[in-house]
């Protein structure tokens, strides 16, 4: 009975949330296959099966929390030893120490025919057609690597183009391979729990819950976990924590229209959807560096507040799963266009569920887009642990008083929260006027960010 248990992630993560089983008990598996959905901090990541083989029980329930290092699924396979996969030795994988085979492995013993390659380069070879087994290894210890299978693809483009893409998987798939090299003692299998003698209900969406009330009136009842129980979480520390203050003003944008429009023809010919908001991000990125206070983030704990030197913009999106926030990276590196290229990537990905933990968090500062939704004002909440959050509405034409005359103008409004623990409210609205000014005189946020 071979027993998996939840590696570690990395990142100071040591739970997970597990959302959804995608085998039941009984159910035959095989290697590689996708088997459960886990989330941590908003990104969701599917675990394959480290073993072909039947599945025996399921330790971990959906909508529950599991320790790194707990026993998540047990599978028979065939008569095998026991073996299981520890803390500390995913804990040496993702330090980066060798996983090459100790004492207790020798190449020889392996299954005749097994072929020594870790799941990515494994699902590589599937995604390029690539029979693995007839692939010639090179790597340490006869393993086939990902550029033995690139070469074995030939010289396809399409192929190569797909050989090239980077890997989004996170570095608990780097135990499937350590798991092949080292055997570990068997701990005692503890009581089962109630749950797991008992065949488990799914109720994995919206849609299959409101199913369940056939009866007319009936309530409904959602399974409250994933990522809306995550954002509940995370509100409410912010909430508890920071003292909100909002301020709000309105901008004209009437000569950012007109340049986002000259520029949208440029943009499209390198294949970039060019919206607002990269222009607002630079716009942001600037006032940051004139007011880094909001830069910062509070830590109580040793009675500190810390400028942050790098500026990570995280762009708030709404998903069927709810509220994503997709983060630019050193905005103040990359163009107008690298950040809306990287934002509709980063957009897609995360509405899709395939962004990387990496992608959604450790963001510096963040804005949150009504879009076309429109609204006077909103108090967006603070991204905890940012300091401050920027709310952005729908730019429409209303009639302005300049020079003493009413003309039609594209004006929008802007609001922002602040941790008023950290900023003044002072402080906090100078810096909305320097980001407003910027985005209604375009050239001089140009020349700042020269």
């Amino acid at each position: 009975m071979f027993e998996f248990r939840l590696p570690d992630i990395g990142e100071g993560v040591v739970e997970g949330e597990v959302v959804r089983w995608l085998v039941k008990v009984g159910d035959q598996v095989r290697e590689d296959q996708p088997m459960v959905e886990v989330m941590t901090d908003k990104a969701t990541v599917e675990i394959p099966s480290p073993k072909s083989g039947r599945v025996a029980s399921i330790r971990a329930p959906e909508g529950k929390m599991c320790a790194v290092g707990q026993v998540m699924v047990t599978i028979e396979t065939n008569g095998a030893p026991s073996e299981n996969v520890t803390p500390e030795t995913t804990a040496r994988i993702d330090r980066g120490l060798s996983t090459e085979p100790t004492q207790e492995f020798k190449l020889s013993e392996m299954p005749q025919g097994k072929v020594l390659a870790t799941p990515a380069t494994r699902k590589l070879a599937r995604d390029l057609g690539v029979e693995i087994a007839r692939v010639p290894p090179t790597g340490d210890n006869g393993r086939v690597t990902s550029d033995d299978v690139k070469r074995a693809a030939g010289g396809s483009p399409v192929k190569q183009a797909q050989a090239q893409a980077p890997s989004r998987k996170l570095p608990f798939e780097r135990v499937q391979e350590h798991e092949r090299d080292r055997a570990h003692d068997h701990d005692p299998e503890p009581e089962k729990p109630e749950w797991e003698r008992v065949p488990t209900q799914k109720m994995q969406t919206i849609a299959e819950a409101q199913a369940v009330a056939t009866a007319a009136g009936a309530d409904e009842r959602i399974p409250f976990r994933g990522v809306r129980r995550k954002i509940a979480e995370n509100m409410a520390r912010s909430k508890r924590t920071a003292a909100h203050f909002t301020y709000v003003d309105e901008c004209d944008v009437t000569d950012l229209v007109a340049l986002r429009n000259r520029a949208r023809k440029r943009a499209e010919e390198r294949g970039v959807k060019l919206s607002f908001l990269p222009f607002i991000v630079k716009a942001v990125v600037a006032a940051l560096k004139k007011f880094p206070i909001v830069n910062a983030t509070l830590d109580e704990e040793r009675g500190e507040i810390v400028l942050r030197k790098r500026y990570h913009v995280g762009v708030a999106a709404a998903s069927d799963a709810g509220l994503i926030v997709p983060v630019i990276r050193d905005a103040d590196r990359k163009s107008l266009f690298d950040i809306a290229r990287e934002l509709s990537e980063l957009t897609e990905r995360a509405k899709a569920g395939k962004a990387t933990r990496e992608e959604l968090t450790g963001s510096t500062f963040t804005i949150s887009s009504l879009g076309a939704l429109g609204g006077l004002l909103a108090t967006p909440i603070i991204n905890y642990p940012e300091v401050a959050i920027l709310g952005v509405h729908k730019i429409k034409q209303a009639p302005v008083v300049r020079d003493g005359q009413i003309a039609i103008r594209d004006v929008t409004n802007f609001s922002i929260s602040l941790d008023h623990r950290v900023v003044d409210g002072y402080e906090g609205a100078l810096f909305l006027q320097h980001v407003i000014e910027l985005l209604a005189d375009p050239t001089l946020m140009f020349l700042e960010l020269v």
